[in-house]
């Protein structure tokens, strides 16, 4: 069976088990150690996941190592921030459940 992945997703994704990405990601939560969107509805959740904010890197090399970086638990990461970074609108709600944004 045949990996449809293209090369280039391939290639980036190898990036992140580089030991570079991985200090950048520590830093990043040891910076930020709670979810980002769970602070804006006054939620404290430890942040596990470090996404490259502001749209993503589209596959921009700079970007991908300079950031802007956002520390989300997985839940966010694999909810709001992929479908904010293929351009989908999500909409938050803080502590007293009116929309953020």
């Amino acid at each position: 069976m045949t990996d449809p992945r293209s090369v280039e997703a391939k290639k980036y994704r190898a990036r992140y088990k580089s030991a570079k990405w991985r200090r950048i990601r520590e830093a990043q939560l040891r910076m930020q150690p709670l979810c980002e969107y769970c602070l804006q509805s006054e939620i404290v959740e430890p942040a596990t996941v470090v996404h490259h904010g502001d749209g993503g890197h589209k596959g921009n090399e700079l970007k991908f190592w300079t950031g802007p970086f956002v520390s989300l638990c997985k839940e966010h990461h694999d909810r709001d921030a992929q479908r904010e970074d293929l351009g989908q609108t999500v909409i938050r709600f803080d502590a007293e459940g009116w929309p953020i944004g």
